[in-house]
Order: C-alpha cells, then sequence, then structure tokens
C-alpha cells in the first residue's frame, strides 16, 4: 500500500493587494516509486518539508501537476531527474509520450478531473486508510473561508463550472479522504 504525507498545508490568503498563495504539497511513496504531487512556489518551505521526511530532491522519481496554475506547477522544474506527469503526458528530458493514467510502475491512477482548469488532474491512492485523492482545485476555497465538499460551491477561478460539478462528484464517489490544493485533508462521511 502507498504511504502519504502532506508535506505543506496549501494557503491562499486575500491581502489588499492581490493575494497570497501556493498549493498543498504532497508526497507518496509506492514501492520503488517517490512522487511529489504539486511542488507549489514556495522553495524554502518544499525543502524544509522535504528534510523533514528524510527525502532529498534526486530521490523524487515522479512529479505529478494536477494543473499549470503557477501556484501548483511552479516548482516541478526543482526536480529536473523526476518524470513530469500531467493530466495526459509523460515528460522525460524533452521527451514527451502520453501515459497510460498510473504513475508508472504503481497503481497510482492519475484521473482527468477538469473543471478548474481544463488539464485538471487528481491522484487516486489506495492506502491502508482507505482511498486518498490528492484532489488539487477540484475543491477550493480561501483560508478565511469554510471548507466545504458542496457540488455547487462557488469556485472563483473556475473555467467551465459544469465539468467541475462532474469532476466533484467524482472525487466524491471514489474518495474516503480528500487532500486539497489549499487547506486541511477532509475525511468524507
Amino acid at each position: 500500500m502507498a504511504k502519504v504525507d502532506v508535506l505543506i498545508r496549501g494557503y491562499a490568503v486575500k491581502q489588499d493587494k492581490g493575494e497570497r498563495a501556493s498549493s498543498t504539497a504532497v508526497l507518496v511513496r509506492d514501492g520503488s516509486a517517490t512522487v511529489l504531487v504539486d511542488p507549489g512556489i514556495n522553495r524554502q518551505s518544499l525543502s524544509r518539508a522535504l528534510e523533514k521526511v528524510h527525502v532529498q530532491p534526486e530521490e523524487i522519481t515522479h512529479v505529478l501537476v494536477t494543473h499549470y496554475h503557477p501556484d501548483h506547477a511552479y516548482g516541478a522544474a526543482w526536480f529536473p531527474e523526476a518524470i513530469l506527469l500531467d493530466n495526459d503526458c509523460r515528460y522525460e528530458g524533452d521527451a514527451i509520450n502520453d501515459h497510460d493514467g498510473f504513475i508508472p510502475g504503481t497503481e497510482l491512477a492519475i484521473m482527468k478531473t477538469p473543471g478548474h482548469a481544463p488539464e485538471h488532474c487528481s491522484l487516486a491512492v489506495p492506502t491502508e486508510q482507505g482511498m486518498v485523492v490528492i484532489a488539487g482545485d477540484v475543491f477550493w476555497w480561501y483560508d478565511a473561508e469554510e471548507q466545504s465538499l458542496a457540488l455547487d460551491r462557488p469556485d472563483p477561478f473556475a473555467q467551465d463550472r459544469a465539468q467541475l460539478r462532474e469532476s466533484r462528484e467524482k472525487v466524491l464517489k471514489l474518495a474516503d479522504i480528500i487532500i486539497p490544493g489549499h487547506g486541511d485533508v477532509i475525511t468524507v462521511q
């Protein structure tokens, strides 16, 4: 079974001029794969978090970005030896190929979950605690807002609200635990 560690709790904070945001960064270890999901934009915090779990950057075998908003994907370049994955492709150096919907060599499923962004995906991770879905921004809120798994919860950045609702339904049907892109881990009731 895979082991999941939330390295950084993602945040999105409104400020007088703009906002501050970085995604939840999650480490998944499954067999020989050490997968970093959404490295975020805060390099210092990520470096400290990796040190706490005794993982060196060169030990990351795969980086999955749930979507290409900078607060989630910016840090992917910090792991040049890792295989980069998104909803469709596997990037090794300058070679770009389709993938089969899984992190190579694992049962970690890359699920298409568009709506917040057209290319959005989530990662389904079977664990001893149940199915963990690292959901990126399928469910989204500012830190000052109540976290909610409501299907119709507003997302000011959603590019397709109908697709987002379908993606939320998909995640809720599968997940026992949801790790959102910003905020606290949620146990599905």
